[in-house]
């Protein structure tokens, strides 16, 4: 990396104009401008990027200089053109080029003018942007249409929407030396642990990279400090009433720019098997909601080794289940068959979303008919393969959080693998190796499998049955909120 050498801004404006065309590349980059202007008997000159700034208020202020007469800025010309003769409430003064050049980078205009030994800068952009809609992955039947977008300010704008309390903070920085990626840090000021709050500002500050390109999933790597392994310890949302329930709990987000997803942290295993729409029922059927979520996302996990073991292993069912195994096992054996087609679901996966939209659907009619049709009828896989195979991707697509489901994918091939190499004690030695796993991790000291280990009774209830909103009178313990009380 590069050492930069500080310059400051000088009175002479020929002087610093070099300087910022060399810097910002005026002359080989054509969406960045530079506006020679002569105004009050004073040359002045505007840098900006093309695209990131708004005609009219641009035009406003252009109309508001040239209306300047000479006696006007005489005397403390810096002031006047500050408080008096550029009324816009996103401006500022800075005697760095440095500063000058990372602010025109990320947006606003640049104001220098001769004799001057500051630089103004004002805030007048625009990002390029979407307008507000209704996440696809967390979709709701009834609740709010509106999600989170790619541009920072309108994500905060949404959390504020949603938390109209004095306490919300919202702490800014930038990540990366030559990126200089927006970055949000966002609590509540009067509930969040301030030891929590400063130890994610420190783990982002400690982040030594040039750039952060893909925003979200680059600070994960860099915070969670687990590379290598699949399980996620923060949590993404891409709804402003999700991310403001945790907040009130006690959590921190961090809003990246350039991201529709926000990240949520601390978290555990069972933050990522909820789902908004289990708090948009009645409490009896956002509780029946959670358990049949539950029931898909452990059958993804342990329903094909589990039915494997029993296959290979008949003795080891009651005489009541002896029905479980194939009837007839294929002309591939059962273990190959489950990776073939574990395979196979990833390739449609992830043909599916190289895919148009409008021909999707045919992708998976052909998917679904002639590819697994066609292998039972040849009798490549048997008829019991397909169904399970079925019913444990159901359970894949029905975990709500997506890192979570790719993680489970892992290791149930894992799980299946060992199974088929050491039958029973394999089964048994994938399942402990998954569980000791899971009771070594932890999300900024928070325990992974919290309440489950360590037990915590009440918590522990509401994790498995949704409580209603009225009787959830404490904040989660393991969080430390200054204060617990709802």
């Amino acid at each position: 990396m590069k050492i930069r050498h500080k310059s400051e801004v000088s009175k002479n404006l020929e002087k610093n104009v070099t300087v910022l065309k060399r810097l910002l590349g005026v002359d080989k980059n054509f969406d960045v401008i530079q506006v020679d202007l002569f105004y009050a008997e004073r040359n002045m000159a505007l840098f900006f990027i093309d695209g990131f700034i708004k005609d009219d208020l641009f035009l406003h202020i252009m109309r508001l200089l040239s209306n300047l007469e000479p006696d006007q800025i005489d005397r403390r010309p810096l002031e006047k053109l500050v408080k008096t003769y550029i009324p816009y409430v996103e401006i500022e003064t800075t005697n760095s080029l440095e500063t000058v050049v990372d602010n025109v980078l990320s947006g606003p205009v640049a104001l220098l003018v001769d004799g001057m030994e500051e630089a103004i800068l004002i805030d007048v952009r625009t990002y390029p942007a979407r307008n507000p809609e209704e996440p696809d992955i967390e979709r709701v039947v009834r609740g709010a249409r509106d999600g989170y977008v790619e541009t920072l300010v309108m994500n905060t704008a949404l959390t504020r929407r949603k938390i109209r309390d004095r306490s919300l903070r919202m702490e800014f920085l930038q990540v990366g030396t030559r990126s200089k990626t927006d970055t949000v840090i966002c609590y509540l000021k009067d509930i969040a642990d301030p030891n929590l709050v400063e130890k994610v500002k420190q783990s982002l500050k400690k982040i030594k990279t040039d750039a952060i390109p893909m925003a979200e999933k680059t600070v994960e790597e860099y915070i969670s400090g687990q590379h290598w392994n699949p399980y996620p310890t923060v949590r993404y949302t891409e709804r402003p009433d999700t991310a403001a329930a945790h907040l009130y709990e006690g959590h921190v987000c961090i809003i990246v720019d350039g991201s529709p997803s926000v990240i949520i942290t601390p978290t555990t295993f069972w933050h990522h098997l909820q789902h908004a729409e289990e708090y948009r029922n009645k409490p009896i059927v956002g509780a029946y909601l959670r358990l049949i979520r539950y029931i898909g996302v452990f059958a993804s996990i342990f329903l094909l080794p589990l039915w494997y073991l029993f296959a290979v292993e008949p003795e080891l069912l009651p005489p009541s289940l002896s029905f479980i195994g194939p009837e007839n096992g294929g002309d591939i054996p059962l273990f190959v068959q489950f990776f073939i087609i574990e395979i196979g679901i990833d390739l449609l996966r992830m043909a599916a979303i190289h895919t148009p939209s409008s021909l999707a659907t045919a992708l998976g009619l052909v998917a679904a008919v002639l590819i697994g049709e066609v292998a039972v009828e040849v009798g490549l896989f048997t008829h019991e393969v397909i169904l399970y195979v079925a019913i444990v991707a159901i359970g894949t697509f029905a975990t709500p959080s997506y890192e979570l489901s790719l993680a489970n994918r892992l290791f149930r091939l894992l799980l299946l693998l060992l199974t088929a190499a050491f039958t029973i004690y394999g089964f048994l030695i994938g399942t402990t190796m998954w569980i000791l796993l899971l009771l070594s991790m932890k999300s900024y000291n928070v325990p992974y499998l919290w309440p489950f280990i360590p037990f915590h009774s009440r918590a522990f209830k509401d994790v498995f049955i949704r409580t209603p909103i009225p009787l959830k009178s404490r904040r989660p313990e393991i969080l430390h909120p200054q204060d617990p009380d709802r």
